[in-house]
């Protein structure tokens, strides 16, 4: 039999669980329409972008484009997929985070406020998403 103690302390700990995962999505989907306007704006070979000379990841621009263009659709996805709080979307939505982490650093030179916005709230995604843990001691799911 269950106490009504640990009845609250389950809705607590339910609560807690949803509102983070609620501010995953919810930073995702900021962090993927960022990157689609990116991305957008490389395709576009728009001007607002910092031309580098001898950068060690130098791609044409239009590449980076696609690449966070592609990126930032499947993270809306994700997103919307954590609104729904399913498990699938936070194994996913901590990948995808870190991915457009690396996208954004190894773009920096090219626009970098811009990435240096999107790796922190990409960070804090990660860590919204691993941080809830249920009291049996793994992911709640």
């Amino acid at each position: 039999m269950s106490s009504p103690t640990n009845t609250g302390a389950d809705s607590r700990s339910s609560t807690v669980a949803g509102g983070l995962t609620v501010f995953a999505a919810v930073m995702l989907l900021i962090g993927g329409t960022l990157s689609i306007f990116r991305g957008i704006m490389g395709i576009a070979e728009d001007d607002v972008f910092v031309h580098t000379a001898n950068y060690v990841f130098k791609f044409d621009l239009t590449s980076w484009g696609w690449i966070h263009l592609v990126l930032g659709v499947i993270a809306v996805g994700v997103g919307i997929g954590l609104l729904r709080i399913s498990f699938w979307a936070r194994l996913l939505g901590v990948a995808l985070a870190g991915l457009l982490i690396v996208a954004n650093f190894l773009s920096m030179p090219y626009y970098p406020f811009w990435s240096l916005t999107v790796i922190a709230i990409c960070g804090f995604v990660i860590w919204a998403l691993c941080v809830v843990r249920s009291d049996d001691g793994t992911l709640a799911a």
